[in-house]
């Protein structure tokens, strides 16, 4: 058969009679109308939760301790139009634990992965939380539900709570991250990391760290690109930005490394998955930052790591302005945990100030004062999204009420846990427990000895910085390393009642802890109380810790 092309008059023939018909039927009928579902969908917000990594509280000009102190116009934007949640608590202040209850509005306790169970198992059947509480497939977590409801939803940057399998362990912290076959790893080990993230509901993952820097696998790699992250998130933005979205925006810094080097100095090509073709361009240039720093006459440390994951987060906003959807839009912004005390349920370590930004404010003003937790934020984000009955099997609860003008439930007990400690806070007090399994408390000077010896061994193939060299100094609440890790080095033993296994502190008269009331009979029976409580949280979690 041949075919072949009609001639000129025939053309204009055919041409005018599709026109025709296309204008006649576009007469007849109205055009695309949406059904009540599309009309529900388009009014649903936009959520972006911004997540910083390891901030100080004089990192935050809307803090006290960090007023005037910081070139960050973007976050001062949201901080003076949001709301600021000044008692936000975090129930496990370390990253993983603490992410896994942003991302499930559980407590980490109740996490089912391997590493996890296994972990338990050895501890005598006590939960002990480190980085070891992952998010698996079993999981149903805020993106599932989001998707439910017709959210696109992505993860950007430092996931640190999805579990990835079989990841390479490269025995050169220092190989060539150039040579075929170490990149050919590099990126396989992205990839997988990557393909956990959209298995776990998520849409779309991109700029993916499996961890910090230090710990994606070669020593060339263990640098911040924030620049990287920040292109990822206006990536997803520019695909989804015509049907409601979640996006979950991690940044890896202010959390070392964090001299110049190997952060805002380091080449703008290097990545988690290798090196870039071409660096990103959606930052102000990175040779400006200690320029604005200095023309706003400020200085001192990490203003610049602060200033570029200030220039991301206006990033964000400005996409967002440009396809019209700000104010279709709720930002949060949150740090991981409190940093002073990290590793530790001290309040320097479980509360972490949040601020919440929506347009036009809330309700209840620019500051929020009642308590809330991380395991909030699940429940909190279903129900602005739309959500009509949150689900139940969550411990955290809707603050959205709060931001509302509504007024608090009766006064609510608040629960923290991590390492080998737990804790309550119920009104004006807290109660501190740590207990550590029998096989802790006998060990010999020799397995103490080993034990100090292969974390330190870890330091030095990653060349960081080693903090005890003493076999013999008193084990820290997160771990059973002898002296404590590097995470909770900064407050290990800073306490006078550090290394007592009981403690109670009215933290409105006393909010640094410095005076231990557990041993005070005036306070026996408000000890007795918040002991009580204590045991009636434990009891509905997985695991044993006697009190």
């Amino acid at each position: 058969m041949v075919y072949s092309m009609p001639g000129p008059a025939k053309y204009f023939k055919h041409l005018f009679l599709i026109v025709a018909t296309l204008i006649l039927l576009v007469g007849c009928h109205p055009g695309p109308q949406k059904n009540a579902e599309q009309v529900l969908q388009s009014e649903r917000p936009n959520i972006i939760f911004f997540i910083a990594d390891d901030m100080y509280p004089e990192m935050f000009n809307c803090l006290p301790e960090g007023k005037g102190k910081n070139l960050t116009p973007n976050l001062d934007r949201i901080a003076a139009d949001g709301v600021l949640m000044v008692n936000q608590y975090v129930a496990s202040p370390v990253s993983t634990p603490s992410r896994y209850n942003c991302l499930t509005g559980r407590y980490a306790s109740r996490a089912t992965n391997e590493e996890f169970v296994n972990f338990t198992a050895e501890q005598d059947g006590q939960t002990v939380l480190h980085w070891n509480t992952f998010i698996n497939e079993q999981d149903k977590i805020l993106p599932h539900y989001l998707q439910e409801l017709g959210y696109s939803t992505a993860m950007v940057g430092k996931s640190h709570v999805i579990e990835v399998d079989s990841l390479y362990f490269f025995p050169d912290f220092w190989a060539d991250p150039k040579a075929p076959d170490i990149k050919a790893k590099v990126e396989e080990n992205y990839q997988r990391t990557v393909h956990a993230v959209l298995r776990n509901g998520f849409n779309f993952a991109g700029s993916i760290y499996f961890d910090n820097p230090n710990f994606v696998g070669l020593g060339e790699l263990a640098v911040q690109n924030m620049d990287w992250i920040a292109a990822a998130g206006l990536e997803f933005i520019d695909l989804y930005y015509q049907q409601p979205f979640f996006l979950y925006f991690a940044t890896t810094i202010p959390h070392q490394p964090s001299d110049p080097e190997r952060s805002w100095k380091a080449n703008p090509l290097i990545t988690a998955r290798g090196y870039l073709k071409e660096a990103p361009e959606v930052l102000p240039p990175r040779h400006t930052l200690p320029e604005r720093i200095r023309e706003a006459g400020l200085e001192g440390n990490n203003k610049e790591l602060i200033l570029w994951l200030d220039d991301a987060l206006g990033a964000l906003i400005s996409r967002l302005e440009e396809y019209n959807i700000l104010d279709n839009t709720i930002i949060f912004f949150f740090n991981d945990h409190g940093q002073k005390a990290k590793g530790t349920l001290y309040q320097d370590g479980v509360l972490s100030p949040c601020i919440v930004w929506k347009k036009g404010g809330f309700a209840c003003g620019n500051r929020c004062e009642v308590p809330v937790q991380n395991i909030d934020f699940t429940p909190t984000i279903l129900e602005m999204a739309g959500e009509d009955s949150i689900p139940s099997g969550f411990d955290g609860v809707s603050f959205k009420p709060l931001l509302d003008g509504k007024s608090p439930d009766a006064d609510r007990a608040l629960f923290f846990e991590l390492g080998y400690a737990r804790a309550v806070i119920k009104g004006d007090y807290k109660y501190y427990a740590i207990r550590y399994p029998a096989f802790a408390r006998n060990m010999s000077p020799e397995d103490r000895a080993q034990k100090l010896e292969e974390y330190n061994d870890t330091r030095r193939f990653r060349n960081m910085k080693i903090v005890n060299e003493d076999p013999m100094a008193p084990f820290s609440h997160f771990s059973l390393v002898p002296g404590g890790e590097q995470a909770e080095h900064e407050s290990y033993g800073t306490r006078p009642a550090y290394f007592e296994t009981d403690q109670l502190y009215n933290i409105q008269e006393d909010p640094n802890e410095l005076k231990n009331l557990a041993n005070d009979p005036e306070h026996a029976e408000k000890l007795k109380e918040l002991q009580d409580e204590l045991k009636e949280h434990l009891a509905g979690l997985p695991g044993k810790f006697d009190i």
